[in-house]
């Protein structure tokens, strides 16, 4: 008979399969591309064999199988893959599934276990690059443009990361600065004008940063684009042969290689679409993206997370007010820690517990800072 400890692993183990099946469940009705919907469905279907085998253990063991609950983060990447798409979760997924390759390593009785989770590991992580090699990503001919000392590759970051960090640095400021002169003994109107002035101010300040960064890489790849068409004008045969080496690392014999490229550098505005997308990694319709919807989103992200440290200054004051800062701004907190813990690897009660801790520290020292200075100023 197995163990009080065993039985506990047996059913935290079945709870995570069912969690991965679900996940991969919901990205295989969701998914449009039939190559991913059907690898989702394999690994949905492998992940239900893994459940199955823990709950026979249990059962064998004359333990009940309790009823399954999905945790907090299965129902919020559920819920992130139906509203936004399983492009925009897939990296924070494979980064999950990277960081619980191993979890069966140390487990003698399912070895056959830990070397299918390191597969479905593999897979993911290459279906992410995949994805990224087919939009803005470096693809194999940057190994080429890397040789050139003028080409910079533009890229973009996880996007839900991005997001999550957004709305983290509005948060975290605001509710800082908002400690800070509450700890000074201003009044309520001036603590809310504060707090409000710091949203606005963070939020512009942030929106132009992201507005500068995507207008730069744009330029930067309107120039990098410009420098490829003159070096197809000028330098034909060495472009030809650039093309030629991108259609060989893909696997392509050299003599068909040649021969496409040939074909493609006849038409020049065909050569230099192919030259950008494959040697600089660049999408000639897109460029890094719309500076004004960065800036947009960027202003809305940092407001929503600054938000919520000024909010009780609108309806109450004095300690009351305070104590409701505090504990929206946990709140918040807490809900970022758990958003962080999607792409972190780690559970989501630890990353919300380590998002508040943190914060709690930042606010009590601003708020500290702010009493000293408040009596020596009076």
């Amino acid at each position: 008979m197995a163990t009080r400890h065993e039985l506990k692993r047996f059913r935290t183990n079945l709870a995570d399969e069912l969690d991965s099946a679900a996940l991969y469940e919901t990205l295989s009705r969701v998914e449009k591309d039939p190559q991913r919907r059907t690898l989702f469905t394999q690994l949905a279907s492998a992940e239900r064999v893994h459940a199955n085998l823990w709950a026979n253990k249990l059962h064998a063991n004359g333990a009940r199988v309790p009823p399954h609950r999905y945790s907090v983060k299965t129902h919020l990447m559920r819920g992130l893959i139906h509203t936004l798409g399983p492009k925009f979760v897939l990296p924070s997924l494979a980064a999950a599934e990277y960081a619980d390759r191993d979890k069966y390593a140390n487990q003698p009785d399912a070895a056959q276990l830990s070397k299918d989770e390191q597969h479905h590991a593999a897979v993911m992580q290459q279906m992410v690059a995949d994805i990224k090699a087919q939009k803005t990503l470096p693809s194999k001919g940057a190994q080429i443009a890397a040789a050139e000392s003028w080409h910079r590759n533009v890229t973009s970051g996880n996007d839900l990361r991005a997001a999550v960090l957004g709305a983290n640095d509005g948060l975290v400021s605001n509710f800082c600065l908002i400690m800070g002169v509450a700890g000074a003994g201003t009044g309520n109107k001036a603590i809310l004008l504060t707090g409000l002035a710091g949203l606005i101010a963070g939020a512009c300040s942030m929106a132009l940063g992201e507005w500068l960064s995507v207008t730069n890489a744009r330029e930067l790849a309107r120039t990098q684009i410009a420098k490829e068409a003159d070096e197809i004008e000028h330098t034909p045969e060495a472009e030809q042969h650039e093309l030629a080496l991108i259609f060989q690392s893909k696997g392509i014999d050299a003599d068909e290689a040649k021969r496409v490229a040939a074909q493609i550098m006849r038409d020049k505005q065909k050569a230099l679409d192919t030259l950008t997308r494959e040697e600089l990694g660049l999408d000639p319709a897109e460029l890094g993206g719309n500076p004004w919807t960065a800036a947009g989103v960027s202003f809305c992200l940092f407001s929503l997370g600054a938000i919520f440290p000024a909010m009780p200054f609108l309806w109450t004051h004095g300690t009351a007010a305070i104590a409701q800062c505090v504990a929206l701004s946990a709140f918040g907190l807490a809900a970022v820690g758990v958003f962080t813990s999607l792409f972190n690897g780690r559970g989501a009660a630890f990353s919300a517990f380590r998002q508040i801790v943190i914060g709690l520290i930042a606010a009590a020292f601003t708020f500290g800072v702010g009493r000293l200075l408040g009596v020596s100023i009076s």
